[in-house]
């Protein structure tokens, strides 16, 4: 996952709302999200990497959800570092708080190249990564991360925050408005670009939030709704090297959300 986007009790059906983008590899396979279980103790709806065996985007039949981005430094790269895809698993599959379960995903996690992660429940969320001190609570509101630490206004991000804080002041009850959103191809301009190392060819391909190229880009869009009364919306937008739509899931489920405020029945859409 290199984008994602969090609106957190923001908006008045939902206590959060992700819109997400995952960019990777075109040669790198993955299988669509999907419902499993593994050795987690709830079941996961989520995509998965065929590769590595674990996912950047997830949430649980609690409603539990959690992602993973990478962190941009080139100079810092360890090809035989553990998959980081490992991490969504283990937050989705841990009973505890989102921060506890976060800051122990953290802890352990110091022979990982840099990563960020964001996991909660309901209106509740946090931050961990480690590349960063401490975990940080998330407050209500939009909030958003891409390859740096969380809400730094990259071009990309900046795009995507705007476009999701307009849905959620426009009331609309549908999260697939958000499509569009995700949907944007537009290069920054130069002197808006971050330096991270990257040659400026590539800074520029990486600064749109929906990324086309023949070997990398944008595999899939997600959208996770997670509604006040208990019901999960999830849906996902699968696309082939040329930004064309390949596949497209829905599903709807009532989510075991904390305090038992509703029960578990899981249908696709």
């Amino acid at each position: 996952m290199c984008l994602a986007v969090i609106a957190l009790d923001a908006h008045p059906l939902f206590d959060a709302v992700i819109a997400a983008n995952r960019d990777e590899f075109h040669a790198r396979p993955a299988a669509a999200a999907h419902w499993w279980r593994e050795h987690l103790g709830a079941r996961v709806l989520a995509g998965r990497d065929l590769e590595a065996g674990g996912t950047w985007l997830g949430v649980s039949e609690r409603g539990r959800w959690a992602f993973v981005t990478n962190v941009r430094e080139p100079g810092r790269h360890d090809p035989r570092a553990p998959s980081r895809g490992s991490l969504v698993p283990a937050v989705l599959g841990d009973a505890r708080d989102p921060a506890t379960a976060l800051a122990t995903a953290v802890a352990g996690a110091t022979a990982f190249n840099g990563f960020n992660v964001v996991a909660g429940d309901g209106p509740r969320a946090a931050f961990g990564s480690n590349r960063a001190t401490a975990i940080t609570s998330l407050t209500a509101g939009i909030h958003g991360v891409s390859n740096a630490h969380l809400d730094v206004p990259w071009p990309k991000l900046t795009r995507v925050k705007a476009g999701v804080a307009r849905w959620v002041a426009s009331g609309d009850a549908d999260p697939r408005s958000l499509w569009e959103v995700l949907a944007d191809r537009s290069i920054a301009d130069d002197d808006a670009l971050p330096a991270t190392g990257l040659p400026l060819e590539r800074e520029r391909l990486l600064s749109a939030p929906f990324i086309v190229s023949d070997s990398y880009g944008t595999r899939c869009s997600t959208l996770i709704a997670l509604a006040r009364d208990g019901e999960a919306h999830f849906a996902e937008r699968s696309f082939d090297a040329s930004g064309r739509i390949t596949g497209e899931i829905e599903y709807r489920f009532c989510a075991k959300l904390p305090g038992d405020r509703a029960s578990a029945g899981i249908a696709a859409a």
